[in-house]
């Protein structure tokens, strides 16, 4: 689609000496000249970036640097540490690798696209570059799903469903399978053409990937299933379920506690992370939150629910954030080909503009993620400035602060265990001695 939808009839027109009557041609060395002139003029008018188009490049070369190196950051945060190898963590990663795959191999193609109004990568690719796209958005909106419908069970009917890794990981695999045959039909209709099917032999520029129906019928039908499928009924579906967990979570009972340890805490403000199914954030002391009575300690269900709290808050924005970086693109697909607004639109300029950065918004997304998990997630956050600080220090002593730091946290564990166990052999002494001076005869 050039600038706007401009189609053929209105490119073949707006060439100079395209009104000529194809005898003026007709000699070779005319017909040459005239060939070269629409080069130029096409290079001069259509492919030679804008000046906005300049800073759209320089945020397409952000998000892919930002998206690349988060991505893969979150994937070895969880490869790396064992305590963070939780269902919603899988998932994470899950979406982490789907990113990746959009940014690495879709991302450059778009933005050449996207500047050149030309594809230039061949018929082959041509259906394997969409395909891959369309791949990648049906894996990300499932597994939102899948994140969602397992916080759902865990807080709101945990006893219906228990939620293991090995479940997550197969998961995993269904949702790639679903996402790999279901968007099929997007590589069968991609096809190449060339707006200007005289210069077809002597230049790819204007060569266009588009579809290819048999009818008007099956692409309308089509974008809208599509549209129904990957944005709005799971999104709807999913805020529904989080609206049910925050309504949970946020309740005066708390979820799977018991009766005292209610009425031991009050409630505060603030919130924390995902304890045992989520990627957790240490509670800063001082911070707001659920709040302890005078004379209580933390018990371990009221340290699960502001891990589940900040968790869910965290996958709730991840999700607004989707939403709101793949509107446009949605609307402006079932716009252009389920209403055909675009057909006879006046300012294509505009409408280019807007294609160009709906697109950017959704690769965006693919860079947004990893910044959520850094601001809402204090492991993610300590495993992404430890890997920055190997980067900056070297990998040998990355490798030895590396086994410092499992090294204190070992001994950290151990002081922990030990630490809970002395009281228990104490009362357990006392009492044999107790009951040893009660034995002896007075």
């Amino acid at each position: 689609m050039t600038r706007g939808g401009m189609d053929r009839a209105q490119l073949n027109a707006s060439a100079p000496g395209a009104s000529e009557p194809n005898g003026t041609a007709q000699a070779g060395g005319a017909h040459s000249d005239y060939e070269e002139e629409i080069l130029r003029y096409l290079w001069k008018e259509y492919l030679f970036p804008r000046q906005y188009e300049w800073v759209l490049i320089a945020g397409y070369i952000f998000v892919f640097v930002v998206a690349l190196t988060g991505n893969i950051l979150v994937c070895l945060a969880v490869w790396r540490n064992h305590h963070m190898r939780t269902v919603t963590n899988y998932f994470i990663v899950n979406l982490s690798l789907a990113d990746l795959l959009v940014t690495a191999i879709c991302l450059p193609v778009s933005l050449v696209v996207d500047i050149t109004e030309s594809w230039f990568f061949g018929q082959t690719l041509c259906k394997v570059i969409p395909y891959l796209q369309t791949v990648s958005v049906s894996v990300s909106v499932l597994t939102l799903s899948f994140i969602a419908l397992d916080r759902w069970y865990a807080i709101c009917h945990p006893l219906m469903f228990k939620s293991t890794a090995r479940r997550a990981r197969n998961s995993i695999v269904l949702i790639w399978l679903l996402s790999l045959a279901i968007m099929v039909p997007q590589a069968v209709v991609m096809e190449t053409s060339s707006m200007i099917p005289e210069l077809a032999n002597r230049t790819l520029l204007l060569s266009v990937c588009e579809e290819r129906w048999g009818g008007e019928v099956y692409p309308r039908v089509y974008h809208v299933c599509f549209f129904l499928v990957t944005y709005l009924a799971p999104l709807c579906l999913m805020f529904m379920a989080y609206f049910q967990i925050f309504r949970k979570l946020w309740s005066r009972q708390i979820p799977g506690a018991s009766g005292a340890v209610s009425r031991k805490w009050v409630r505060g403000a603030g919130s924390s992370d995902d304890g045992g199914q989520a990627p957790g954030v240490e509670r800063p002391s001082g911070s707001a939150g659920l709040v302890a009575r005078p004379g209580t300690a933390p018990s371990a269900e009221v340290k699960q629910l502001r891990a589940r709290r900040k968790t869910a808050k965290m996958l709730l924005v991840v999700l607004l954030v989707f939403s709101l970086c793949y509107l446009p693109i949605s609307v402006l697909n079932v716009l252009k080909r389920v209403s055909g607004v675009f057909d006879n639109a006046g300012d294509r300029e505009a409408i280019y503009a807007w294609f160009t950065f709906s697109h950017w918004l959704v690769y965006a997304n693919s860079a947004a993620n990893p910044i959520i998990y850094n601001f809402l997630s204090g492991k993610f956050r300590g495993e992404f400035k430890a890997a920055f600080s190997c980067c900056f220090r070297g990998l040998r002593r990355c490798r030895g602060a590396e086994a410092r730091r499992l090294a204190r946290t070992t001994s950290q564990k151990s002081l922990t265990n030990g630490s809970k166990s002395e009281p228990l052999s104490s009362r357990v002494s006392e009492h044999v001695v107790l009951s040893s001076v009660r034995a002896v005869p007075s």
